[in-house]
């Protein structure tokens, strides 16, 4: 059962604290898009240095796939050919449905962002509400009248959990908050969460955090591309993709702002001499001359029929190109009034002066409207551990608008939404507390450590909010919270395969996707050679009945 509580008001420098803290002065905050420079830090050398501490927000080049391979395989149709066309299309392999499968995003937070405590709660054996010490929450940025464990006199309930997105989420989470901005209240009780609890290595991309080959593997796919992702790399962000599943014939295409989106198809300049209905005519009418010649030659091949296969094809194509994307609008985030003007989920000029807002909305378009299998959004400056808590706040409220606006996207659209958030490493507090207005009371965030670190996941249903496995209660924390952490609030190691080893983190996101289309079963099938256990394992590290049968 989902409970809210009252979001509490950020503390004060006059606030009284339960425990005793250094009194220190703490370093002025950064701003959401300045670089960070660290003393303990080298300075930054390669692409993934300069992305994890701000200094850039993503990759220029672009890399397609071939035109071919861009139509394999759509998810809809958008328009309809003339009848006499609609069986060669299919023969050609412009299916009018495709891999109908839920979309998923990822959140690749560069720099080692704090996760767990201050954000998504983490607790023991128990789950999310088996808390953890008060030196343990301080180590994850709480100060002790701010833990999750305190209660309130008056309530006889903790004033810092909130429980409305169903995974518990501290009521001061900037991520929360976030999203919250982004995220319509009717919208929210149809969300549910899990939390891993997996160290990871600190400031660098080669965690094999990226689970996006192996969604693909379990099904994903989309009508102009496969993959997509705002970093010209293997991955499609900044963490690597584990080896064994990378797949070169369907890299990420780079996207991660609008020009990037409407850049994936050419129409040619048929479209704008003519209509876009008239354009589609001319070209059915090219695709029927050819066929007629076609029929009255042999062209003294031997694979006569095929090289005839191909010819037919490519006209046909591209007047099925032109008929679901002649009109610009079918991929522009910027002229989709859902996501951005008067109503949308961005203003339009918070969309013009915020790449980050740009770079979800491309990949949220694409991938909810069934262009793109799965996403993934890389947002870089999250090794923040700078001398203050405000610079961490800033940036964590900014991924959390931009996880929000995916979210609400979903809603508005009426699809479903696996996201999935991840980060290099993390960070610890010692404790000294920033009492500025953006550090609002919080500990101060020293340095990485790769111990304190976790992922979660949030999942949007249309039908209704996702069910967490489990006869009560105490089976469904168990299932919310996939694994644990010690008292001292560091990973237990020994928790889940997954605790320890990043390799299985993704096998163990790429089997919660499975398990929502109700194909868990399919993991060996999915991912041969797995290390994620037994069946009776596999269940322990399953969150959520279906929410579809197979397919959308």
């Amino acid at each position: 059962m989902k409970k809210t509580y009252s979001m509490p008001k950020a503390k004060t420098q006059s606030a009284k604290r339960s425990f005793s803290t250094r009194c220190t002065k703490v370093a002025p905050a950064h701003t959401k898009d300045a670089p960070l420079l660290h003393n303990d830090h080298g300075k930054p050398i390669t692409r993934r240095d300069f992305i994890a501490q701000g200094f850039c927000a993503g990759a220029t080049a672009f890399a397609g796939a071939s035109v071919l391979s861009l139509f394999a395989n759509p998810r809809k149709a958008y328009a309809q050919l003339s009848p006499d066309l609609e069986a060669l299309k299919q023969s050609c392999g412009i299916a009018t449905q495709g891999a109908g499968k839920i979309p998923f995003i990822v959140f690749d937070l560069a720099g080692g962002a704090n996760i767990a405590g201050s954000n998504v709660l983490v607790g023991g054996r128990g789950g999310q509400m088996d808390f953890l010490s008060a030196q343990g929450y301080s180590r994850q940025g709480l100060p002790g009248d701010m833990i999750p464990s305190i209660a309130n006199p008056d309530t006889g309930l903790s004033d810092f959990i909130n429980t409305e997105l169903g995974l518990a989420f501290h009521s001061d989470s900037a991520f929360l908050r976030g999203i919250q901005d982004k995220l319509a209240l009717t919208n929210r009780a149809n969300v549910n969460g899990a939390v891993i609890p997996a160290r990871s290595e600190n400031d660098t991309g080669n965690n094999p955090h990226n689970p996006m080959y192996g969604i693909h593997k379990a099904g994903a796919d989309g009508s102009l591309l496969t993959l997509i992702g705002s970093r010209n790399s293997d991955s499609g962000g900044n963490s690597m993709a584990p080896a064994d599943l990378i797949d070169a014939a369907i890299r990420p295409t780079k996207v991660d702002r609008p020009s990037d989106v409407t850049g994936l198809v050419d129409t040619g300049d048929l479209v704008g001499l003519l209509s876009q209905d008239d354009s589609v005519a001319v070209m059915e009418s090219i695709q029927r001359i050819s066929d007629m010649k076609l029929n009255r030659v042999n062209t003294q091949i031997s694979s006569d029929d095929v090289l005839k296969d191909l010819v037919r094809c490519a006209y046909v194509k591209s007047a099925d190109i032109t008929d679901r994307f002649g009109d610009p609008s079918t991929l522009n985030p910027e002229l989709d009034p859902v996501i951005v003007g008067d109503g949308g989920i961005f203003s339009a000029e918070e969309f013009a002066s915020d790449r980050e807002f740009q770079k979800t909305a491309s990949v949220m378009k694409l991938v909810m409207n069934g262009f793109a299998g799965a996403g993934t959004i890389t947002m870089g400056g999250y090794d923040y551990h700078v001398g203050n808590r405000s610079t961490g706040e800033i940036r964590d409220l900014h991924a959390g608008r931009c996880m929000g606006a995916c979210l609400e996207y979903a809603a508005r659209v009426g699809m479903p939404l696996m996201m999935y958030v991840c980060s290099d490493g993390s960070v610890f507090s010692n404790g000294m507390i920033d009492n500025s207005a953006d550090g609002r009371g919080k500990g101060v965030w020293t340095g990485d450590n790769s111990s304190t670190a976790a992922s979660f996941f949030l999942v949007y249903n249309p039908n209704g909010t996702p069910q967490l496995i489990g006869a009560d209660q105490s089976q469904q924390a168990m299932h919310q919270q996939l694994g644990y952490m010690r008292s001292d609030g560091s990973v237990e190691t020994a928790s889940t395969p997954a605790a320890n080893n990043v390799n299985l983190l993704v096998e163990t996101v790429v089997l919660n996707y499975l398990a929502l289309h109700g194909e868990q079963g399919r993991i060996n099938e999915v991912l041969p050679g797995n290390s994620l256990g037994n069946a009776n394992f596999i269940d322990s590290l399953t969150a959520f009945a279906p929410i579809v049968d197979g397919q959308i």
